[in-house]
């Protein structure tokens, strides 16, 4: 079998270099692949993973990342080996809390299309699920962010947001993939979640990254490191 390749997916705002430092220490094992949207939509992204993997390779996705990682998975289990996710949710299975999401990302959407990138970086940066991340932190991923074009992260929060995609709790039981779910310690809300992905998948398993919030592997990198490469080194070596 040919050696796979670990395909790292970026999230919301995100570019390949946020994965960086972890992708650095797994290519020490495998091959890597940071991918870089082109795209700002759910499908044309959906087809971009499909192009950066091959049958046999992992997919390792982050938050948005990792729920478009959970969902080329469903369609084509047969195309990987193994899929890690952090800080992940599979989608909002409250009618009443996603109608709400919906709404609120509409405002939000409409918002950032008559912003400017500076102030939506500055807003996103503030939000609470990312308090446990140091300045320096922050700093490092800014450039990354402010790359953006306001109006075409509009478009991907209106395509892709949670609010936006259909919930896949009830599709889990079918995915014949191994799965790692991952969060942070402190993120309680997406520690659930990835407790609950691992209980519906059949192949899957809970991890938690001590000390780290949300974004548990640029927090807690190499940490974070470590568990990835002994999950792939289970189902790829």
């Amino acid at each position: 079998m040919p050696e796979a390749t670990v395909v790292f997916v970026p999230g919301f705002m995100q570019r390949s270099d946020a994965w960086a430092p972890v992708a650095e220490r797994v290519s020490e094992r495998y091959p890597t692949v940071c991918l870089d949207f082109r795209s700002h939509s759910f499908e044309p992204r959906l087809g971009e993973i499909r192009e950066a993997t091959a049958a046999g390779d992992a997919l390792v996705g982050y938050s948005m990342g990792g729920r478009l990682a959970l969902h080329l998975a469903l369609r084509e289990p047969e195309r990987l080996r193994a899929l890690a996710v952090v800080g992940t949710s599979a989608g909002l299975d409250d009618d009443a809390e996603r109608a709400r999401r919906l709404e609120q990302n509409e405002r939000l959407a409409e918002w950032m299309e008559r912003t400017p990138i500076e102030h939506i970086v500055a807003a996103w940066e503030r939000q609470p699920i990312f308090a446990t991340q140091s300045p320096e932190l922050a700093e490092s991923q800014r450039a990354g962010r402010l790359s953006n074009d306001p109006r075409l992260l509009a478009l991907l929060l209106r395509s892709a947001g949670q609010a936006a995609l259909p919930p896949i709790w009830d599709r889990l039981g079918d995915l014949d993939v191994p799965l790692v779910a991952v969060a942070g310690e402190l993120d309680e809300r997406y520690l659930s979640r990835a407790r609950r992905l691992a209980l519906l998948a059949p192949r899957a398993e809970p991890r938690v990254v001590f000390g780290a919030g949300h974004a548990a592997h640029l927090e807690q990198p190499d940490a974070f490191a470590e568990l990835l490469l002994e999950f792939l080194d289970q189902h790829l070596g």
